[in-house]
């Protein structure tokens, strides 16, 4: 990659606080731009509309869906605006392109008595079954995201006055009520199962793996797909159904929109603002009216 490049993706990072999935995201697109360039032996500077036009036309006959295609011309105007603000450039070669449409489709949820079989599915009797419990119940009762929920630190549980606080996109923090039965695994999880991880290493990670590290992405969609195999759920489940599980829980019992959007921390900034001004005891009502596993 150039050194344009590079510069850029270290701004989204400590200037922007893009979460590490979307910076891995733009790495490789514009990764696979520079690529581009090397071969049609181009520099950044040198690139115009035409060319934007024909390095997209070469992805569409590649087979790139629509959706991915309009990840690379965000990771390309992302790019091109930088260098414009920096006066590397006069222009934006990439201001005039059309964005293809995206379709949105409906999220997928699970039925509650589907979902309350996933999550005691884990066998319990073991130690790695209470850890599996502990990070379903925590998925569904919080509706976070599987990054969040991997980089919750101890500090960020607080079982009395029952809640997590969640880092999101963007590096912002929400408070997000925890019910009792969530709360009541991740207390037996505390007691009986992290501490004989973190003997010798313990880096403050609420979810630890065997060795005391942080439990992977990897591992974590692991304990979903087999405690949906145990519990005989049909097709692809991913953390993410959990999320969605939450808030279309929440929603079908008559849980306030807005109250359940400040508890997903939606990423539109002045959406969120609106939201998070609700008083947290009005969030922690609503949340024990109507989740399922309150």
């Amino acid at each position: 990659m150039t050194d344009s490049v590079v510069e850029y993706l270290g701004a989204l990072q400590t200037e922007q606080g893009v979460s590490r999935n979307t910076l891995a995201a733009y790495r490789r697109d514009l990764r696979d731009f520079s690529d581009f360039l090397h071969r049609e032996r181009r520099a950044l500077p040198e690139i115009g509309p035409d060319d934007i036009v024909g390095y997209l036309e070469r992805l569409r006959t590649r087979g790139l869906k629509p959706s991915s295609v309009a990840r690379r011309i965000s990771a390309l105007r992302g790019l091109y605006r930088h260098l414009v603000r920096e006066g590397a450039l006069a222009r934006d070669p990439t201001e005039h392109l059309d964005v293809p449409r995206r379709a949105r489709p409906l999220p997928r949820t699970l039925p509650p008595a589907v979902v309350t079989a996933l999550v005691e599915a884990p066998d319990v009797t073991r130690p790695s079954g209470v850890r599996d419990r502990t990070v379903l119940e925590l998925l569904y009762a919080t509706g976070m995201r599987a990054s969040e929920c991997l980089d919750l630190r101890l500090e960020d549980v607080n079982l009395t006055a029952g809640y997590v606080i969640c880092t999101g996109k963007g590096c912002r923090q929400r408070l997000v009520p925890v019910g009792a039965e969530a709360a009541a695994w991740v207390t037996r999880y505390l007691k009986d199962v992290r501490p004989l991880h973190t003997r010798r290493r313990d880096g403050g990670r609420l979810l630890v793996n065997p060795r005391g590290g942080r439990l992977s992405r990897q591992s974590l969609w692991a304990i979903v797909r087999n405690a949906a195999v145990r519990a005989g759920v049909r097709g692809r489940v991913s953390p993410h159904m959990l999320r969605h599980s939450f808030a279309s829980h929440l929603l079908e019992g008559g849980a306030d929109l807005r109250s359940v959007q400040a508890m997903l921390g939606h990423a539109d900034i002045a959406t969120t603002q609106i939201y998070t001004h609700l008083p947290s005891a009005t969030l922690t009502r609503m949340y024990r009216r109507f989740h399922p596993r309150a």
